[in-house]
């Protein structure tokens, strides 16, 4: 994931997700609280998460404890793919996980075909869009009326300098196919479509491109996914989006922020960069809806950087521990 792959840690209350303070026409906290987050009880934190499974698999290792207490106790979202198998099987596995004790998942939806075509280091995805109409129809049927937040398929609207027309037109269907999938076969989860980073591209382009894909359908949108940009540069961004929406399309829609790897900001890298930190909650940054952690700390962006020699998705202790104390 090109872009993607450029790609909350605890409050006093040790939440996935808070509002922030709402600017003028933003989205509120009593919006915030509404729908699937007043369904229940806070956010779900997965066991079975990557640091979650290293730490427990190695207790003696100096820096488990580091890892288990900064990263893996906190929720995060779980990315799903063609590497999950039956894909109604381990939604609804991971989703009835949650339900069980009242929590709410963060899902993240990740088999688009023709998946990080600028970058490629995160390539694949569905073989077809018929099959990835089935796959994505078996995921929305998993969830059910169960509540859930989703974002679906990072970096799809940043990826198109790499598609020709035909496939920019065959994607934008297959993403507002997902998002009427969503819509009818699971009424308590709210969507988001994956808008990029601030140093991608424009503001206006991008409500374009949301506008192209169906965001009249979506809750949301998301941003800064494995990335590092700070708070206050996605804010301005999605502010902008906004108002672009609103200017163009006569809509606005809240979004979210990915805080999981920004505490110290990007360095103009995006690759595994070094020196970055995860993210904190801002109750300053005004305009966002909430800050998730939805790229897990340590897990690599690719064959790259401070990650040389590891794959897409690794998870990867050392790049973790200094994650959490920014070095």
């Amino acid at each position: 994931m090109r872009r993607l792959l450029r790609t909350l840690v605890a409050s006093a209350f040790a939440c996935l997700l808070l509002p922030l303070s709402a600017a003028p026409g933003s989205a509120t906290t009593a919006s915030a609280q509404a729908g699937p987050i007043g369904m229940t009880s806070g956010f779900y934190t997965d066991p079975y998460s990557n640091p979650a499974v290293w730490a427990a698999a190695n207790p003696g290792d100096g820096r488990a404890a580091a890892i288990r207490d900064n990263i893996a106790s906190r929720p995060m979202a779980r990315w799903f793919g063609a590497w999950s198998g039956d894909i109604g099987s381990a939604v609804g596995s991971y989703v009835g996980a949650a339900a069980s004790v009242n929590k709410l998942p963060v899902l993240i939806a990740y088999n688009i075909p023709g998946r990080d075509a600028c970058g490629g280091h995160s390539g694949g995805g569905a073989g077809t869009p018929a099959a990835y109409r089935t796959w994505i129809s078996a995921f929305a049927s998993a969830i059910g009326s169960r509540p859930a937040l989703v974002v679906i398929e990072p970096d799809s609207l940043g990826d198109f300098s790499c598609l020709d027309q035909a496939r920019i037109d065959e994607r934008n269907a297959m993403l507002r196919g997902a998002l009427a999938e969503f819509r009818n076969r699971a009424p308590n989860t709210w969507t988001y479509l994956d808008a990029g980073n601030p140093a991608w591209i424009s503001a206006a382009t991008m409500a374009q491109h949301l506008e192209g894909a169906g965001a009249r359908e979506a809750h949301g949108f998301s941003l800064n996914i494995s990335n590092y940009f700070t708070t206050g540069e996605n804010t301005s961004y999605g502010s902008a989006i906004s108002s672009a929406l609103s200017a163009s399309y006569g809509y606005t829609k809240p979004y979210v922020i990915d805080t999981s790897r920004n505490g110290n900001g990007s360095n103009g890298e995006w690759c595994n960069p070094g020196g970055r930190r995860i993210g904190t909650v801002s109750q300053t940054g005004g305009g966002a809806e909430m800050l998730l952690w939805l790229k897990t700390p340590g897990e690599s962006d690719g064959n790259c950087g401070v990650g040389g020699g590891s794959a897409a998705g690794q998870f990867l202790p050392e790049v973790a521990y200094k994650m959490i104390f920014g070095y």
